[in-house]
């Protein structure tokens, strides 16, 4: 049964987070961090594209020219076409802009904005801090603004975390209820339905309508 009062509440919280995790005061310090990150990839790039003659670096000094200037840098450029900073750059601007996209009640209205928000931020941020975290014994050099990149790419996967994962439990429990890929389909793409709004108000009261167990957030290697 669809409680009305649930569904005109865009605010509402997910049970098992205990927050509303698309709600403007989890998104705006994404998009405020992304924004920093931003700017100092770009910054970077202009070094890269010789447009600048430096990059200022007050701890390490010269080695962030050392690793801009690195050979890892240069075959990137090589296999994208663009500095890798740049490319960095334009990674932390989508963060912003999907970021600052959608209600407040986006993991459920549209989880495929999610969806892609969360691999924006979450795999590409890992795996671009883990490289920037090795350029120390792969270039033998050290860059503090990329650091600050990576700590600031970690801090957003926390951010970003619940609301993909909510909107992954409630794909997950409509696709218990109605047994139909089309059906999850639709929901993913943000398309009403009776059903699909059953299945997000379980998500909120932490209750599983469907029978089909708990759906609290797993770790890996459960369900």
């Amino acid at each position: 049964m669809i409680d009305p009062t649930i569904r005109r509440d865009m605010q509402a919280s997910v049970h098992y987070f205990g927050h509303n995790p698309s709600a403007w005061s989890q998104r705006i310090p994404v998009c405020v961090l992304a924004g920093v990150a931003f700017a100092i990839a770009a910054y970077m790039s202009l070094y890269q594209w010789r447009l600048i003659p430096g990059v200022w670096d007050p701890v390490f000094g010269k080695q962030t020219l050392d690793v801009l200037d690195s050979e890892v840098a240069g075959q990137m450029h090589n296999w994208f076409r663009a500095p890798d900073a740049a490319i960095g750059a334009l990674a932390y601007l989508g963060d912003v802009i999907f970021g600052l996209a959608g209600s407040t009640r986006r993991w459920q209205y549209r989880p495929w904005m999610v969806v892609l928000f969360g691999i924006d931020v979450i795999p590409l941020g890992i795996v671009s801090s883990v490289l920037i975290f090795m350029q120390g014994w792969v270039v033998g050099a050290w860059c503090f603004p990329c650091l600050i990149t990576a700590v600031i790419s970690l801090t957003l996967v926390y951010f970003a975390y619940d609301e993909v994962w909510a909107s992954l439990l409630y794909l997950r429990e409509h696709w218990r209820r109605t047994g139909s890929g089309a059906e999850v389909w639709k929901a993913f793409w943000g398309y009403p339905s009776d059903a699909a709004e059953e299945s997000a108000q379980a998500i909120v009261t932490g209750r599983s309508l469907a029978g089909a167990g708990s759906l609290k957030p797993v770790t890996l290697g459960q369900e």
